[in-house]
């Protein structure tokens, strides 16, 4: 199957993109109407007229909230790995 050739439009401009598969279309189509409503939200809460400006705005934001979700999925993890070592050493005990 051969890519698919898709339009988006962000802050009024179009972008020809090409992606691999419906999915991926959906993925990238939600994305562009998330950053399309996040620069008319600073837009129009922010005194910010320049493109440039709201974009990177909107940058920082998605890529805060994908660290911030990592840092998150990390601290679980480590407690997650606590309770197994804690739990190991309960029936290591017991098995002694």
């Amino acid at each position: 199957m051969g890519k698919l050739k898709i339009n988006l439009v962000i802050a009024g401009r179009t972008y020809p993109l090409s992606v691999n598969n419906t999915k991926e279309e959906e993925g990238m189509r939600k994305a562009a109407a998330n950053i399309n409503q996040l620069i008319s939200m600073y837009e129009k809460n922010y005194a910010v007229s320049d493109k440039q400006d709201v974009l990177a705005m909107c940058a920082l934001q998605f890529a805060s909230k994908l660290e911030i979700s990592t840092l998150d999925k990390d601290e679980s993890n480590t407690e997650a790995l606590n309770k197994i070592n804690e739990l190991t050493k309960l029936v290591s005990t017991h098995l002694e």
